[in-house]
């Protein structure tokens, strides 16, 4: 459990090795660049953004090719293909498709371009529906929506808006003086909208009867024709038909061109790893012929990396420790079982300078208080039996996925070993079943004993267990001072406090509330207890005088922040409290459990029981298993971050980003080189 050693490279070589320089190490993955040189230095930058901005425009043309492919051609995937990781291909034939990218290039261009004349299509579609749909009001009229009349007459074809009867349609055009014979009206159609009419007049009277329509809020129709509206309707149809047989053209097209989908992502990971080096290449500080580059590396790749670029490229390579001041990114080295926990480490935050990597601690932590959460042995083996599966049948999984499930399987194997502790085998199934179907019940006994049966003993345990975690906190950051040679902070802010917390524990247990919670009665000898007494008054003293030994003589203001960190007592007995979640999960796995077989035994033995029993017993386990993971998960992880880190970490500190091949759709593999 540790957190690399770094070293800041610092790399001078001539400009013609640029290239290749950065090629090697893109391909190591090594280094993360950080460049930094005084504004006088001499050297300057090179803008390759219009380069870089090309690339990334490639990337997206490749990737939008690939995402209309899948849309029209999609590949066959199984529910778990997301976990078998990007597919290894050798450099030959990856550099065989990018010798051909502008080929291939120019054939994601087409996929794109096939894909927008399908959307015109479509579009095209949609508004031909919309004319149809606008002439349903007009199919009872029996003259093009265009026409205005004849020489002698001049008619008006338009809508007017609410519903309106003929007569108040009349009115419209009734004045004390008109005269309304010489105005026909007649209503085509009717919603609760509009009025849909055609008028019919003298051609000298047109401008009057016009003015009175307008007056009124007439409208001419949007969709205007010299044909008849029925007429209409059918020419849209056969527009549609047309665009349909154009759409399925344009998709054969596509389905043509799917053969290339590896091709386009091939290309797509070429030019996302140009693009990369290109925003490094923009960083570089350049003079005519020479370049320099800064960055981390691990200590453990310093030495190599630096020979083969002496070598090889003639380059000026220089190692360094990093300065006091400087803060260089994280990269963390465990063993097999502590890089399953490294993803919960992250999720909180990375050691900051001066931390040391809890990942191995908290993993073994982890996994235990997970086990004790969930606390069944039949749950506990198929997770752990799903968990080794996906492990062996995809070794090519992404590595935080990985990790993840990992993780699972070893908390797998803790909830196994609890559930024989505990008795659980899908709650009480064991015996349900044999009561309910054989006549003769049999049972598993508990190793140790069932929290079901006695739950203020699993407290006990729970409350015994999560001291051990916190002290091991406490010990952590002793550790820590220690190493630092901070002895004084040692003593004042873990030893003080070791003396008060276990003096008060040593208090507790020989009590009548102890003995009235836990039906437990301990008696210890009197020295122990005036010992524990002596230890909580040293260990409350001591933090009551130097909690606040920086306020140098200021005793008052000391003994007040004292007295003040001394009140976060209550602290840990909130956080000794929160462990008897352990109590509570634990009991709701085998509870609910034990109810979905209950449930499941209600109408007894028999082929119909069976049946239904068998049903139940499915449904009620996958949910129960599923809802427990995910609390058990959840609140394991809390109890890490509050109650564990709490104690002696802060987190903070910033990932390694190396400067690497950061494909999206391969892995390259890399050629040996001696």
């Amino acid at each position: 459990m540790s957190v690399l050693q770094m070293q800041r490279i610092n790399l001078c070589a001539l400009k013609k090795n640029r290239k290749a320089i950065l090629e090697r190490l893109q391909e190591t993955g090594a280094v993360e660049v950080d460049i930094r040189l005084e504004d006088d230095s001499g050297y300057v930058c090179e803008d390759v953004t219009s380069l870089r901005m090309t690339f990334e425009k490639n990337v997206r043309t490749a990737d939008r090719a690939l995402e209309v492919l899948q849309q029209y051609v999609p590949e066959k995937k199984g529910m778990l293909d997301s976990l078998a990781g990007k597919p290894l291909v050798d450099k030959d034939s990856f550099e065989k498709v990018v010798s051909c990218k502008e080929s291939y290039l120019q054939k994601a261009e087409t996929v794109i371009e096939l894909d927008k004349q399908i959307m015109a299509q479509r579009a095209n579609i949609q508004r031909l529906q919309n004319q149809i749909e606008s002439m349903i009001p007009w199919q009872g009229l029996s003259v093009p929506l265009n026409y205005s009349g004849t020489r002698k007459t001049s008619v008006f074809i338009g809508t007017l808006p609410g519903v309106r009867s003929l007569e108040s349609v009349y009115g419209i055009f009734a004045k004390d003086d008109s005269d309304t014979e010489a105005v026909d009206a007649e209503i085509v159609f009717q919603d609760k909208d509009f009025t849909y009419l055609a008028v019919i007049c003298l051609k000298k009277d047109a401008q009057k009867v016009e003015e009175a329509l307008r007056t009124a809020g007439f409208a001419r129709p949007a969709q205007m024709s010299d044909k008849m509206p029925g007429e209409c309707s059918e020419d849209f149809r056969q527009e549609i038909e047309i665009s349909k047989s154009e759409i399925e053209r344009l998709q054969k097209e596509i389905e043509q061109l799917a053969p290339e989908r590896q091709n386009f992502k091939w290309l797509s990971d070429y030019f996302r790893m140009r693009a990369d080096k290109y925003e490094v290449l923009g960083k570089l500080p350049q003079t005519k012929n020479t370049f320099v580059l800064s960055g981390y590396i691990p200590a453990v790749d310093g030495q190599k990396i630096k020979d083969e670029l002496s070598q090889k490229y003639e380059a000026v390579v220089e190692l360094e420790d990093i300065q006091e001041e400087e803060e260089a990114p994280v990269l963390l080295k465990n063993n097999h079982f502590a890089q399953a926990g490294e993803g919960v480490l992250a999720s909180f935050g990375l050691p900051a300078k001066g931390e040391i990597d809890p990942t191995c601690i908290m993993t073994v932590f982890y996994v235990f208080l997970f086990g004790l959460m969930l606390s069944d042995a039949a749950y506990g083996l198929i997770v752990a039996l799903a968990c080794g599966f996906l492990l062996k049948k995809y070794p090519r999984m992404e590595e935080n996925m990985r990790k993840s499930i990992r993780l699972f399987f070893f908390c797998g194997l803790s909830t196994l070993f609890w559930g024989i502790m505990f008795g659980g085998y899908f709650g009480d199934a064991v015996n349900v079943i044999s009561r309910t179907f054989f006549g003769h019940e049999v049972s598993i006994p508990a190793l140790w004993f069932v929290p079901l049966n006695e739950p203020m003993r699993m407290l006990l345990w729970s409350v015994i267990f999560g001291l051990i975690h916190m002290y091991t906190g406490l010990a952590i950051k002793a550790y820590m001072c220690i190493r630092d040679h901070r002895y004084a902070d040692a003593l004042c802010d873990v030893g003080f406090w070791f003396l008060l917390l276990t003096g008060l524990v040593l208090m507790l247990i020989p009590s009548s509330i102890f003995a009235s919670m836990f039906q437990i009665e301990v008696v210890f000898p009197e020295v122990v207890n005036t010992l524990s007494k002596a230890m909580a008054v040293i260990g409350a003293v001591g933090i009551v005088l130097m909690s606040g030994r920086a306020k140098k003589n200021k005793w008052g203001l000391r003994i007040a922040l004292g007295a003040y960190d001394l009140y976060n007592i209550t602290g840990w007995l909130s956080d000794a409290l929160s462990y008897s979640r352990l109590l509570a999960l634990g009991l709701a796995t085998g509870v609910i459990a034990s109810v979905f077989n209950q449930m499941g035994s209600m109408l007894g033995g028999g082929i119909v029981g069976a049946v239904i029993f068998i049903i139940v017993f499915l449904i009620g386990h996958t949910f129960n298993l599923a809802i427990n993971l995910l609390g058990a998960y959840v609140h394991t992880c809390r109890l890490q971050y509050v109650e564990f880190f709490g104690k002696f970490y802060e987190g903070g500190g910033k990932a390694f980003h190396p400067f690497r091949s950061n494909t999206k759709y391969v892995d390259i593999k890399e050629e040996t080189r001696a």
